[in-house]
This record gives structure tokens, sequence and C-alpha cells, in this order.
């Protein structure tokens, strides 16, 4: 008989995922922990996977969740708060080339970790998606395994220390705003729906990276934007995305990845917290020069996934919009500048070793 909890088939492993990730949500919300529905999941779930318990993950329902928190997220786009995010153009353009030097020094730090492979290095530094860096990996030769696990590894610390530092720290509605429509119109919902996965439909086929947050955080924040009012998001359905999330997250973990390379995500989670102590004070440094508050700025510029960033934004209040165009943009830019960057990388170490 196949070990437990395997003899249960692929839906009943998926249901009891779920269940635990629902009980530890209950549970992190009842002690208060930052995040609950996302961060109890998540360490439920990445104990007992690495504990040896094989549980079940949904890239359908982290898709759905994905489109639900992009579509929480853009409602945020008031007229008045798109107008302030383009004001803030300069700030932004910061952003993104934080995010490419900080990805470069920590490049530089696992080269020297993992005996100069480029490719695994370069792509688990990159402070982007971790399917399209292991992609990008692949086609250049990395180790997938390892830029997964290290992209894992990042997102996990960066998703756990962020929330629970700016709890502590009593940093909470500092910077709020609020979303365009907040009365639920079960008609404008639907119609709001459509929009959403029309955009999500339209990225995906044109072979956009991350088409499920890009194309609905897009679509509902023009929408948002122009002045389109149909209906505010239900919370319940912002939880369970964050539930989708936290659960496919925590589940990419296996004693196998930690048994086969402690070294590496050891040197992964230094890297990651130095980038973390980093980033805290380019925020303290952009905040002053901007006029933002710092804890907005470390949000909109720390090394983490662009929906996990964003529903921190969310749950804490803290500029929802300002932290929602730093990702996104910094998301594309990095997309689009990674195998350009890599290629010229390569190209001075094959000189420097001339």
């Amino acid at each position: 008989m196949p070990p437990w909890p395997e003899h249960l088939g692929r839906p009943g492993r998926l249901a009891l995922t779920l269940l635990l990730g629902l009980a530890a949500a209950l549970l992190a919300e009842r002690v208060h922990l930052p995040l609950p529905w996302m961060i109890g999941p998540l360490l439920a779930t990445a104990g007992c996977c690495v504990a040896g318990v094989r549980l079940l993950g949904s890239t359908r329902l982290r898709n759905a969740g994905l489109v639900a928190i992009g579509m929480a997220l853009g409602l945020y786009f008031t007229p008045a708060a798109l107008a302030a995010v383009l004001q803030l153009a300069p700030a932004l353009a910061l952003g993104v080339a934080w995010a490419l030097l900080l990805g470069y020094g920590f490049y530089r730090f696992l080269l020297h970790v993992n005996g100069g492979d480029r490719a695994t290095a370069f792509f688990s530094a990159t402070i982007g998606g971790a399917s399209e860096m292991a992609q990008m990996a692949e086609r250049h030769g990395g180790r997938v395994d390892r830029v997964a696990a290290a992209h894992s590894m990042r997102v996990l610390l960066v998703v756990v220390l962020i929330p629970v530092g700016l709890q502590l720290a009593g940093v909470h509605g500092v910077d709020t705003g609020l979303p365009a429509v907040q009365d639920l119109r079960p008609a404008g919902l639907v119609l709001l729906l459509a929009a959403a996965l029309a955009g999500v439909a339209l990225l995906h086929r044109l072979r956009a990276p991350n088409p499920w947050v890009l194309g609905s955080v897009l679509v509902t924040m023009a929408l948002s934007g122009a002045g389109v009012e149909l209906s505010a998001l239900p919370r319940e359905a912002s939880n369970a995305g964050q539930l989708f999330i936290g659960v496919a997250l925590g589940t990419r973990f296996t004693p196998e990845s930690l048994r086969s390379a402690p070294r590496w995500l050891g040197s992964v989670a230094a890297g990651t917290l130095a980038m973390i102590l980093l980033s805290l004070g380019f925020a303290w440094a952009l905040a002053r020069f901007s006029g933002l508050h710092p804890a907005t700025v470390l949000l909109a510029t720390a090394p983490g996934g662009i929906a996990e960033m964003c529903i921190t934004a969310k749950v804490l209040q803290l500029g929802v919009p300002l932290v929602t165009a730093f990702q996104v943009l910094r998301y594309i830019a990095v997309l689009t500048l990674s195998a350009p960057l890599y290629r010229r990388e390569l190209a001075r170490g094959t000189a420097r070793a001339g």
C-alpha cells in the first residue's frame, strides 16, 4: 500500500492539504499573525512536506487565487491614486534599478558558493518569478532544481520575516487607501470577473509571463482608474486566494530538496537575509527622497514575489497602489532584461577567463 496520504489519491491529498491550510489560516488569524491566510497555510504545508508528508498543491487553484488577488489590488487604483503613482516615475525607475543591482550582488555571492555555475547562480539570484527564472535557467544550461529551490526559499523568508517585522514595529495603516468601490454588487461583480478573465486570456494568448496576476490587475486597474465602479471583491475571495497561494508555495518544499543541497539553501537563506537588510536601508533613503513612508517603500522594493508583497500591503494598509505599481514594473523589467544581462555577464566572464 502507498504511504499515507498517497493512498488517498490526488483528490484526497488535495482535499487534505486544503483542510490543513484552512486550519492553519484560522489558527494564525486567532493568534494575530500578519497575513494569516497566507503565512499560516505556507508554514503548515511546508513543515509537513519537509517532514515527509506528501501533500499536494493545485496549480489551477493557485492561478484562481492569483486572479482574485489581482482584482483586489486593481480596485485600489482610483483616478487620484493612479495620478499619484504616475507622479512618482523617478522613484519607480530607482526601484527597478535597485532590484537589478540587488540581484547582481546576490548572484556574485551565489557564484562563489556553487563553484562557478553562472547560469544557476544568475537565475537563482534574479528577483523574478520562480517558474520564469527556472525556465530561463534551463534554456541556458542551469540546474532547474536548484533555481526553483532558491526562489522558494527566498519567497518563504521574505513573506514571513517582513510582515512579522512590520507588525512587531507597529506599522499598520500608516499609508492607507480605499478601493474604488467598497460595496458588493452582484451584477457588477460578474462583469468585473468577466473583464479580468478576458485580460488573463489575452495575456495568456500573447504568452505573457504570469498572465493570471498581470491580466487581472491591469484590467481592473484600468477600469478603476477610468472611474468605472462595478463592485467590490468579497473578503472571502481574497482570503481564499491567499490560502491557495500559500499552499502552492508550501508544497514546493520536500525532504529531498533540503538533503540534496543543504549548503546551497543555507547560502540562499543567508543571502536573502542580507538583501532584506539592504532593502531596509534603501527604503529609508528612497522614502526621504520621495516623501513616502519607509514601510510602503520597503514593501515596494523588497525582494519578494509580486503577489505576496502586494497582499502584505493590502492587509497592512500600506500604500497598495504604489506597492503594486513598483512590483508590477519591476517584474516586467526583470523578465525583459534577465536574458540579455545574463548573456552580457557570460561574455564578460569568458573575456576575463581568456
